[in-house]
């Protein structure tokens, strides 16, 4: 009986039986909501199991746990800073699973699209990084990109010439937005609630707003690269 080359012990024939055991693993460890607010959140930047746990709103215990789940099945790897563990997502295969599975859900699941359209329906939307030549637009300053994400996302990586108004300081600081320019806001995707709230309340405040339905994982998952304080 031939044996798999890459595995000794295993027969061609057992190959495609331990391979769907793997894949259902993966299944397995996209199969609970706090895991995957762990994925967006980590498609956004590097952070440590503490800070994970605080945006989770679980203890750390809780949150190694279903981050254990996730290094089991590759989705996530580790690095270690002093007596501090930090997560990211493996590569492009982990980032690109997350995004499919997340754009399945809208395109398929129709509690999910009701959602969407109850709550987030805006004609206006930018659905991609090409709509409305917004990057042509932005580069020759016609329109000024904000990244509504926390200030420490932002630092870690960013599109091209966005600047930072986190939306938890926008109230503070909306009075500094032009209104002679149009402003194109994203956070962390197409289902964040920080983004369609922001750009309504810069709406109500006379100011030209769209919201911009990708963000950084979208534009990585392209192959594109971010822009960060040490490349500017």
């Amino acid at each position: 009986m031939k044996r798999f080359s890459g595995c000794p012990n295993m027969s061609l024939n057992e190959l495609p039986s331990q391979l769907y055991t793997q894949f259902a693993s993966i299944g397995q460890a996209l199969s609970n909501d706090s895991r995957l607010r762990l994925l967006n959140l980590l498609a956004q930047s590097e952070r440590s199991v503490d800070d994970l746990a605080g945006k989770l709103g679980q203890s750390v215990a809780n949150t190694s746990a279903h981050l254990r789940v996730l290094k089991r099945a590759h989705m996530v790897s580790t690095r270690r800073d002093g007596r501090r563990v930090f997560y990211r997502l493996s590569g492009q295969p982990a980032l690109k699973l997350w995004l499919a599975l997340r754009d399945m859900g809208l395109e398929s699941v129709p509690e999910v699209r009701e959602a969407m359209r109850v709550h987030a329906s805006d004609p206006d939307v930018i659905p991609d990084f090409e709509g409305a030549q917004l990057l042509d637009k932005v580069e020759r300053g016609e329109v000024i990109l904000l990244d509504l994400r926390p200030a420490e996302e932002y630092l870690a990586g960013h599109l091209p010439r966005a600047q930072s108004v986190p939306s938890a300081e926008l109230s503070k600081r909306i009075d500094t937005l032009p209104r002679d320019r149009e402003v194109v806001a994203y956070c962390r995707g197409p289902y964040c609630v920080a983004a369609i709230e922001s750009v309504a309340k810069m709406r109500a405040q006379g100011i030209s707003a769209r919201r911009l339905a990708p963000g950084i994982a979208e534009w990585l998952a392209a192959g594109k690269t971010l822009e960060t304080q040490s490349n500017l």
